[in-house]
C-alpha cells in the first residue's frame, strides 16, 4: 500500500519537447546549406521574374491587354509600333496539348513495360536507351524534324484529312502538310517522352508489389490491375512527370523553329494546316535583327511564358494535393 502511495505522490515528468531545430553541428550545417538552397531558389525565380518585367514593362504599358490577346506584330514604323503575341500564344499552347496527347500515354506505356512487363536484362536496355534519347540535344531533334521525319508526318496529316478532314482538327485548305503544328506536336512528344517516362518508371518502381500481386492472386488481369491498382496509386506522380514534360514543351524554341511555319494567323484547332505559332520560337526568330524597342517586347513575350508556367505548375500542385489527400 505504501509503494502504491508513494508512486502516486512522485512528479510527473515534463514531456520531452522534440527538438525543431538542429543541436548537432553536424546537422546545422546541413541544415544551413539545405535552406540556403531552398531560399535561393525561390530568390532566383523572383529576381528572373523582377528582371523580365522591369524590362518590359515599357512596352506592357504602351500595348496594354492587347499584347496578349491581339495578332499584330510590326517594328517598321518607329511612331507605330504594334507588339501582340496572341498567335504566339495560343500555338505555344496548341502545340504542348498536342505533344503531350501524344507523349503521355506513350511514357505511361513505356515505363509499365520496363518495371512490368520485361525481364531485367531488356529492361535495363530499354532504361539506358530512354536515358540517352532525354540527353539528346533539341536542335538534333529539329534536324532529324525536318530533314526524317516531316515528310512522314506531313503523309499521316494527308491521310487524316482525307478521312477526317470533316473534323475541325483535321481541316486543311491550304493544300500543304508541313510545317503544321501537327508535325511540330510530334517533335516535342519524341522529347518529352523520356522525361515522362523516366519519373512514371520511377513512381511504378515505389509501388506496393503485393497490392498488385494480391490483385492478381484474385483472378484480376493485367489491364485490370493496371486502371484500378497502379495508375489510380500512382497517378499523382504520373502528373508530375507530365508537368515536367509540359514545362519543357512551352518552352521549346529550335526544334519547333524548324518544323514550324510561324504565322500571326491565328490557328485555333486546325492541327494540320500549314501555319501556327511558338512565343519561344518567335523569340529566336526575331531576336538577331530586333530594334531595341522590339527587343524589350520579346522579352514582355518571355514574361508571359514564364508566368504561364508558373500558373501551370501551381495548378497540377493543387491537383496533385486533392488527388492525393494523405500527402497533406
Amino acid at each position: 500500500m505504501s509503494v502504491a502511495s508513494d508512486d502516486l505522490t512522485k512528479p510527473v515528468p515534463p514531456k520531452r519537447r522534440l527538438a525543431l531545430k538542429p543541436h548537432l553541428i553536424q546537422d546545422k550545417i546541413f541544415y544551413g546549406i539545405a535552406r540556403s538552397a531552398a531560399v535561393g531558389a525561390v530568390l532566383i525565380v523572383a529576381l528572373i521574374l523582377g528582371y523580365l518585367l522591369f524590362m518590359s514593362w515599357d512596352t506592357l504599358a504602351q500595348q496594354g491587354p492587347a499584347f496578349v490577346f491581339g495578332s499584330q506584330w510590326s517594328a517598321a514604323d518607329p511612331e507605330n509600333l504594334v507588339f501582340q503575341i496572341g498567335p504566339m500564344l495560343w500555338g505555344s499552347l496548341l502545340i504542348a496539348v498536342n505533344g503531350m496527347l501524344l507523349a503521355v500515354p506513350m511514357a505511361i506505356a513505356a515505363a509499365y513495360f520496363i518495371e512490368f512487363l520485361a525481364n531485367s536484362k531488356i529492361a535495363k536496355i530499354a532504361t539506358m536507351v530512354v536515358d540517352l534519347l532525354a540527353a539528346i540535344p533539341s536542335i538534333v531533334i529539329g534536324l532529324w524534324g525536318v530533314g526524317v521525319f516531316t515528310p512522314v508526318a506531313a503523309h499521316w496529316a494527308k491521310l487524316l484529312n482525307e478521312n477526317l478532314g470533316f473534323i475541325p482538327f483535321f481541316n486543311n485548305t491550304s493544300g500543304s502538310f508541313v510545317n503544321s503544328p501537327f508535325i511540330a506536336g510530334w517533335v516535342v512528344a519524341v522529347m518529352i517522352v523520356p522525361i515522362i517516362t523516366s519519373v512514371t518508371r520511377e513512381i511504378f518502381s515505389q509501388l506496393d508489389r503485393d497490392v498488385i500481386n494480391a490483385a492478381t492472386a484474385l483472378g484480376a488481369s493485367r489491364s485490370s490491375t493496371f486502371m484500378k491498382v497502379i495508375l489510380p496509386t500512382s497517378s499523382g506522380g504520373i502528373v508530375g512527370g507530365a508537368l515536367l514534360g509540359l514545362g519543357r514543351a512551352l518552352g521549346e524554341t529550335v526544334a519547333i523553329f524548324f518544323v514550324l511555319n510561324l504565322s500571326f494567323e491565328i490557328n485555333w484547332v486546325e492541327v494540320v494546316e500549314s501555319r501556327g505559332g511558338s512565343i519561344a520560337s518567335m523569340i529566336v526568330s526575331f531576336f538577331g535583327a530586333a530594334s531595341p524597342e522590339e527587343v524589350k517586347a520579346l522579352i514582355a513575350a518571355g514574361l508571359v511564358l514564364f508566368v504561364i508556367t508558373l500558373l501551370i505548375n501551381w495548378l497540377a500542385a493543387v491537383i496533385v494535393a486533392k488527388a492525393q489527400p494523405w500527402r497533406k
